[in-house]
């Protein structure tokens, strides 16, 4: 059945993700923080709303961006770094509030794998998590306040390392030395599988879950990133020689074996 699904973070992914669901029939309720990307979104057919998160509350009609909608996909990322770092635990608090005074019963909460923290060897859904990063135990945070609200649903998906149209991570480390860690395995997704993982969730009800959202093929980094540098015609990375560690290699098991998820795109060009 054809709804209002709310997509909080009209980014990278939030925009195609909107765009998406727009051509299956649904109406999108998309928040930007840019007063620019309003007529953007607005072209796409998104109903654009502009929304700030802070510290200090939100900023914007959130009554009206949440008005009629059954599923809200939060995709916010942590903003720990640089000089307008936020704490994201409580800004979350914020829209969680929010939530709660609204119709919204379901949530997809847009996590990472940073969650994980340096953990070595395979790495599911029932793995404890051990964060290492402030962003890392933030994410964490807010996981479990929207999973333990017994008056929300909510599925989370960790995402691994992002690639898609014009994102690459070997975009960044071409041409870099002494890179370390080049016998870990690569934990990586591409944008369509985002989408698509979104939409089985959303289709399927899979709801009050935990979904590792990795493309389960996992070459070391350092073979893979030299490989993708030549196909791209870039500097390829230098990696220093391994130590002694494996690296964590997530696995997607809740996807492959429990919901039989088939992945649409590799991640090797």
């Amino acid at each position: 059945m054809n709804s209002t699904i709310g997509i909080m973070g009209c980014g990278w992914l939030g925009t195609p993700l909107a765009q998406h669901f727009i051509k299956e029939g649904h109406s999108v309720h998309g928040s930007t923080t840019s007063s620019e990307k309003l007529q953007d979104l607005k072209a796409l057919g998104i109903l654009p709303f502009k929304i700030s998160l802070s510290e200090n509350g939100i900023e914007g009609p959130i009554e009206a961006f949440l008005k009629n909608v059954r599923v809200l996909v939060i995709n916010v990322p942590p903003n720990l770094r640089g000089s307008n770092r936020e704490n994201y635990e409580v800004k979350m608090k914020h829209l969680h509030a929010s939530i709660k005074g609204s119709n919204v019963a379901r949530i997809i909460f847009i996590s990472s794998t940073s969650v994980y923290g340096d953990l070595e060897g395979d790495v599911t859904e029932t793995t404890v998590p051990h964060p290492e990063t402030e962003s890392g135990k933030q994410l964490l945070a807010v996981e479990e306040k929207f999973k333990n609200d017994p008056k929300l649903e909510t599925t989370i998906i960790r995402f691994g390392g992002l690639i898609g149209p014009n994102r690459h991570p070997v975009t960044f480390l071409s041409g870099k030395k002494d890179l370390s860690n080049g016998n870990h395995p690569v934990n990586l997704i591409h944008l369509e599988d985002c989408i698509h993982i979104i939409d089985t969730i959303l289709n399927e009800g899979y709801w009050g879950e935990i979904f590792n959202g990795v493309y389960p093929h996992h070459p070391p980094k350092q073979e893979y990133y030299v490989n993708e540098a030549q196909k791209k015609g870039l500097q390829a990375p230098v990696y220093s020689e391994p130590k002694n560690t494996q690296g964590k290699k997530i696995v997607p098991f809740n996807l492959m074996h429990y919901k039989k998820y088939r992945f649409q795109k590799p991640i090797v060009s």
